[in-house]
């Protein structure tokens, strides 16, 4: 029984008998062996321990150096944890699930309890001081295969009964007959895997962070567990890092923020997830969509309105409602069955396609670019709400492209073209380009493999056209067809998903779409579902945290405010205030009695980029002494100076910087 290893380096080694990984990397050398974490046999990530027994294999060694080894370091802290909490609480407590977090910019890992009651932030300090005694013991961590039967005893043992009715789960879904279980000491836990080789490796680098409720497994009809967040890197100074770029988050919050600059509200009476656009908020949202309307004209699309409700067979038609069915507002029933109820619409597609749909097309119209900021309802559970990036009702800027499969790649990459300029407009510049596709093994994508097999291809030749770089993701396309998605890094480092472009060759199969060709016979047209920004709720939301609400001048809700020293200047300040506003300026007057200083830092809280502070000296010379948020003093303006610049920068969405006195 001979083994053949194929390492990354091209090289290979000869084994008479099954080999470890943890042998073979010591056989490479002692330093590895040190090393190494994990590794991955023929892709499949294992652990050290794991034994290759016959054939030949790829082998790739994981060191801290790896990418896929941070998941593992983070996935054993979780198990650290519950060990820790187990150990606290005794045969009280039950453990459920605990895994790695990869995509969450402030955690790495969780674990959810049941707990005998509720943790405090000094509880957290004891779970956290006995998990580094866990790690000091180095208890190795090992895998074990038992029998189904076996497992659920061990656990009933243990008094885990989520442990027991997992197993159940696990079996009626995959009908598997054994468990694989992972054991350090005393503790024992259900788990595929991979792990490090003992607890000792975890090292240092990690901190409990904060506790939250979360039903069992996701639903509020099940018990509220308590969920234990935490981080872990290989390195403390990634970990202060990590520490340091949350709470510059939490300045950032657009919650806080939203509330301190009067931007937008959420009201339990009105319900959750349902945002109250205030005054400065509706300014920075009718600019922001203003100007993208604009855009839009120029690259001849069409404006429509749909209504917020229709007919529930629109969606069962389109495919959207079995995906969607337990996120949506319950169906408003106008008979005796739910087909001939109404919805409220949790997408805007099927409208405009029986929009496409009201006249018949020829080529010649054709591509028709129907676009609307059509405002959807999707029924988030509560856990899963958060500010404007997770609501219940949000707009989309949403557009659908009918065109013939001749004119799809010029659409595409026109999209593409349009993304790219939000996005750098508003000075989101470091993004990637993810491209999602179809994973052929997953029922839940519809349609003919060959349509999939054409749409993929129309976006990988428009990326590489443009000299995109991109990744691709298996699975991660939408149900009718694959993709691009461009994620955007923020100034601290979060990644958000924003922009998305679709192509779709199966809905206007599904609702019958024609066009007449050159050839005077009906032709199926293709279809492209984009939104460059994604939602205007969410951009916003991201857009504040990325801007810390200190917009560019164009976006800002007051773009000036006009400061008087002392009641003598009032006049004169308000003739400021209306010549500004004559000239399109948002512009306010704080004509109070508190002391100028005072004023400034108001109008600086307040993220105004602009101040024009009026005294005698001004006053007299028919000037304003201007201010900007970050440079300070730019010294005395005429007003038509001023005026002039400010236009100049509105105009170039250019960036907030210090204004050219020569004009």
């Amino acid at each position: 029984m001979s083994v053949t290893i194929k390492l990354p380096d091209a090289s290979k080694r000869d084994y008479e008998k099954p080999v470890s990984c943890a042998e073979i990397a010591e056989d490479i050398s002692p330093s590895l062996a040190r090393a190494a974490i994990a590794a991955s046999v023929d892709g499949k990530m294992v652990d050290l321990a794991a034994e290759i027994s016959d054939g030949t294999h790829e082998l790739r060694l994981l060191t801290s150096r790896d990418a896929e080894a941070l998941e593992v370091l983070r996935h054993s802290a979780a198990h650290v944890l519950a060990q820790a909490v187990v150990r606290r609480f005794g045969r009280d407590v039950q453990y459920t699930i605990g895994p790695a977090l990869m995509d969450d910019y402030q955690y790495g890992f969780y674990y959810d309890f049941d707990l005998p009651r509720p943790l405090g932030h000094e509880d957290l300090e004891t779970i956290e001081a006995q998990m580094r005694k866990i790690v000091a013991e180095k208890i190795p961590i090992e895998r074990i295969g038992l029998p189904v039967a076996q497992a659920k005893a061990r656990f009933a043992e243990l008094g885990q009964d989520y442990k027991i009715e997992m197993i159940d789960d696990l079996v009626r879904d995959e009908a598997v007959e054994a468990v694989s279980l992972y054991r350090q000491g005393d503790f024992l836990d259900m788990c595929r895997g991979p792990h490090l080789p003992d607890t000792g490796r975890l090292g240092k680098a990690f901190k409990l962070l904060t506790t939250a409720g979360a039903y069992w497994r996701g639903d509020e009809n099940n018990k509220m567990l308590t969920r234990v967040y935490g981080i872990a890197f290989f390195d403390g100074k990634d970990l202060k890092e990590h520490l340091d770029r949350v709470e510059e988050a939490k300045k950032r919050d657009h919650r806080v923020l939203g509330k301190q600059l009067g931007l937008f509200m959420l009201s339990d009476e009105v319900g959750p997830g349902l945002p109250l656009w205030l005054p400065k908020g509706s300014i920075l949202r009718m600019e922001l969509e203003g100007w993208l309307r604009d855009e839009l004209l120029k690259r001849g699309y069409q404006s429509v309105i749909t209504p917020h409700i229709g007919k529930i067979h629109l969606w069962k038609t389109s495919g959207h409602y079995p995906y969607y069915e337990h996120g949506l507002f319950p169906t408003m029933k106008t008979g005796d069955d739910d087909e001939s109820g109404y919805l409220l619409k949790p997408m805007n597609c099927p409208f405009h396609i029986q929009i496409y749909k009201s006249s018949q097309r020829s080529y010649r119209e054709l591509p028709v670019r129907l676009s609307e900021f059509g405002t959807v309802y999707r029924f988030e559970q509560s856990g899963e709400l958060s500010g404007l990036t997770r609501v219940r009702g949000f707009t989309q800027d949403d557009a659908h492209i009918f065109c013939t499969p001749q004119q799809l790649e010029a659409e595409i990459e026109s999209c593409v073209a349009l993304t790219k300029l939000c996005l750098e407009t508003l000075e989101m510049n470091d993004y990637r380009v993810r491209i999602g596709l179809r994973d052929p093994d997953d029922a839940k994508y519809v349609g003919s493999g060959e349509n999939w097999d054409r749409a993929e291809q129309n976006i990988r030749n428009v990326v590489r056209k443009v000299g995109l770089d991109y990744t691709e993701e298996v699975g991660e396309a939408a149900f009718y067809g694959p993709k691009i998605d461009f994620v955007v890094k923020d100034c601290i480092g979060r990644d958000w998903q924003l922009g998305t472009i679709q192509v779709d060759y199966n809905l206007p199969e599904r609702f019958s779409l024609e066009y007449i060709g050159a050839d005077n016979s009906p032709h199926r047209p293709v279809m492209i579902h984009r939104a460059p920004l994604g939602s205007p709720e969410r951009f916003i939301g991201i857009l504040i945290e990325h801007f810390a609400g200190a917009f560019p001048l164009w976006l800002a809700p007051v773009q000036v405010a006009v400061l008087t020293v002392s009641d003598k200047f009032n006049d004169y300040a308000e003739k400021i205030r209306d010549d500004l506003r004559a000239a399109g300026i948002r512009t306010d007057l704080d004509n109070s009695p508190e002391k100028i200083g005072a004023k400034i830092r108001k109008a600086t809280m307040a993220k105004v980029p602009y101040m024009a502070v009026i005294g005698a000296r001004e006053q007299e010379a028919s000037t304003a002494a201007v201010r900007a948020r970050r440079e300070g003093d730019l010294g005395a303006m005429a007003v038509g100076q001023f005026v002039d610049a400010l236009k100049r920068e509105i105009e170039t969405k250019g960036k907030h910087t210090l204004l050219n006195k020569g004009g």
